[in-house]
């Protein structure tokens, strides 16, 4: 039975700050943390936010699907994974049409799926040290999380399609070579998240919050490119190349 949850919320002033609560798993998604993501996002607290950060406890932000939740769900794995890949859909959906600017503190590992938080985002503070890694082609997995949804809008098409075929772990300059992230920082992410949050509310945030009305606009083509994803996804992962890379994976982290 789940103590506590898996993601929390807490307002700091004007602020709103949501947390990944599940560290000794580095953070990787299960349908009850992004569940409890969700909620924290739609709450109250969070939606009147002059601004949100979503951050992450312990050393990594998030290490995406979570290997053993779809090897323990193996007999219903395409259930389980409509489930997972659904409510994720709904996060990304509830960040990027959020009322309030959105801020992602970005430390450790990023891998799969969980790309999604910092692309349904408007500024990504990133510590040196991050990695951002896809996986998808070496497990046999389908791309979710807005790799085909959101990135090419971000980096282009042609250096998407090049970084999911090569499966590069591209380190926080080269994010911010690419506009994956705004900001570098040597340590304290959070602390530069919350700098930036702050001077966004002392603007004159009406102004804000139409600009980033007007930017995304988009909610709707949104919402039909990741149903895509979740469809190839949940399709592939009941193939017996993505059956295997799950068990090839976990054998080697001595899971099963």
């Amino acid at each position: 039975m789940k103590t506590e949850r898996l993601a929390t919320l807490r307002r700091q002033q004007e602020i709103a700050i949501v947390s990944l609560n599940r560290p000794a798993r580095h953070n990787a998604l299960v349908p009850e943390m992004l569940s409890d993501l969700l909620d924290a996002i739609q709450h109250d607290d969070c939606q009147d936010a002059a601004a949100v950060i979503i951050r992450a406890e312990g050393r990594s932000f998030s290490t995406g699907g979570d290997l053993l939740g779809f090897h323990r769900h193996k007999d219903a794995i395409g259930d389980y994974s409509e489930r997972l890949v659904g409510l994720l859909n709904q996060v990304i959906l509830a960040i990027y049409a959020h009322p309030s600017p959105v801020a992602c503190a970005v430390q450790g590992q990023v891998t799969g799926g969980s790309l999604g938080l910092l692309l349904a985002s408007d500024r990504v503070v990133m510590c040196r040290g991050v990695t951002v890694t896809p996986y998808y082609s070496v497990m046999g997995f389908s791309p979710d999380g807005g790799w085909t949804a959101l990135l090419p809008s971000v980096i282009g098409r042609q250096q998407a399609l090049h970084w999911l075929a090569s499966n590069a772990s591209h380190d926080a300059d080269t994010c911010l070579s690419l506009g994956l992230a705004h900001i570098v920082v040597e340590h304290d992410c959070d602390g530069a998240a919350l700098s930036w949050a702050e001077r966004i509310s002392d603007m004159q945030t009406s102004s804000v919050y139409r600009t980033r009305r007007l930017l995304n606009n988009d909610i709707e083509g949104v919402r039909s490119r990741l149903r895509g994803e979740l469809e190839v996804f949940v399709e592939q992962i009941q193939t017996p190349q993505a059956l295997d890379g799950i068990n090839h994976f976990l054998r080697r982290q001595n899971h099963v």
